[in-house]
């Protein structure tokens, strides 16, 4: 933050000098209004910053200011408006939006409800699956009842994250957070090199990124359809993995669309034209706290589907996943799977010969052989299968 910030969630605003606030029954409330000048920032950050607060509404966030730290707390965004002046010609243009927002509270006041709703994925194995959850670092005193989860750690690029295992059915988790430490450790998509804010964004389908600071997506433009990259031992360690439909290797996706866009979970899906007609569409899913990245890959008419390494790696295959057979260099193993029954790629990877859909994922396992409980091939399997869909809420304490 500099000296005149306001941090809105993943937005950063230019601080205003007065706010308005106004109490009901239904609480508190808070209303701002702002300009953002070019000079100040450039074009390209005065439209980000447009689109991102008109992206916020309806987001649970946690707010900073600079000046008047005392407001500092999570909110709901309830309503925003820009408008846009541009003097073609002249260099100059801003934007002056405004906020109105709903306080829930400081972060000494409020507990955040991850609430984990659905059931566990459908699956061709009768698998169970693990219902695991994953607050952002730095939180604490996580409440599930009478019944504890397990825990274990796992290093980000935001530091330590604990996840927690065998979060007990029915129960929506309640944990603290400072303002600060919301953020941390949360999924984010990015486009030509700026985080995106909601999901009104276009999307650059050619310079994308989908990161968890676990997992990092990113797409390919020679030898592979995506890169997935795995956070070890302190550095980046990618593999590239193509995507093909009907025995065509998707080389590139035409455009990429923002589905869903919260810290806890992102959805991106990208679509590509088949010939002579039709279309392919994936869809990528990345969970806070996963190691593993989530795919959906449709085509319109039945044929064979598959994803698969582009550089070949012996996998064996287990039950609705592969792993790599023994450690590679770094000491992880690559695995992939899906609920579905596949047949295991020669090259690495699955095929099903006839279908309009796969769903499947791809990870590391890492540590290989030596992988800490909750971190082996089978452990993120069932992780994928009992992953539950979630949203997150401020209540009191």
């Amino acid at each position: 933050m500099s000296g005149s910030d306001l941090l809105l969630g993943r937005l950063t605003l230019r601080e205003t000098y007065s706010l308005a606030e106004n109490v009901t029954g239904d609480g508190r409330t808070m209303s701002l209004e702002g300009k953002e000048v070019v000079g100040l920032v450039s074009r390209t950050e005065l439209l980000e910053r447009m689109e991102g607060a008109l992206g916020l509404v309806g987001a649970l966030v946690p707010a900073r200011w600079t000046q008047k730290p005392e407001r500092n707390g999570f909110y709901t965004i309830t309503t925003a408006s820009a408008d846009y002046t541009d003097r073609a010609g002249q260099g100059v243009a801003w934007v002056t939006w405004k906020v109105s927002m709903r306080r829930h509270g400081a972060d000494s006041d409020i507990d955040l409800e991850s609430r984990l709703t659905g059931a566990r994925r459908a699956n061709d194995h009768a698998l169970s699956g693990e219902r695991w959850h994953a607050p952002p670092p730095g939180h604490y005193a996580l409440h599930t009842g009478a019944t504890l989860p397990g825990t274990m750690t796992r290093a980000t690029t935001d530091g330590p994250m604990t996840v927690y295992r065998g979060v007990p059915a029915g129960v929506s988790p309640r944990w603290g957070c400072a303002v600060g430490d919301y953020l941390r450790g949360r999924a984010r998509i990015l486009s030509a090199g700026y985080e995106r804010v909601g999901t009104g964004y276009r999307v650059d389908a050619a310079a994308w990124e989908v990161s968890n600071g676990l997992v990092r997506v990113r797409p390919l433009a020679v030898g592979g359809s995506i890169e997935v990259a795995s956070y070890t031992g302190g550095v980046w360690r990618p593999r590239a993995w193509w995507v093909d439909v009907g025995g065509t290797q998707i080389a590139r996706f035409e455009s990429a669309t923002v589905l869903r866009n919260e810290p806890e979970q992102v959805i991106l899906r990208l679509v590509e034209h088949r010939s002579p007609v039709g279309r392919t569409v994936l869809d990528l899913t990345l969970r806070r706290g996963s190691r593993t990245v989530e795919g959906y890959l449709q085509r319109g008419d039945a044929g064979p589907l598959s994803v698969y390494l582009a550089t070949a790696e012996t996998l064996t295959d287990g039950t609705s996943y592969v792993v790599r057979a023994s450690d590679d260099v770094d000491g992880n193993r690559v695995t992939a799977g899906s609920a579905r029954h596949f047949t295991p790629h020669a090259s690495g990877g699955m095929t099903r010969p006839a279908a309009t859909a796969m769903d499947f994922y791809l990870g590391t396992v890492v540590g290989g052989s030596a992988a800490a409980p909750g971190d082996t091939a089978i452990h993120l399997r069932d992780q994928y299968i009992g992953a539950l869909p979630e949203t997150t809420a401020a209540v009191r304490r």
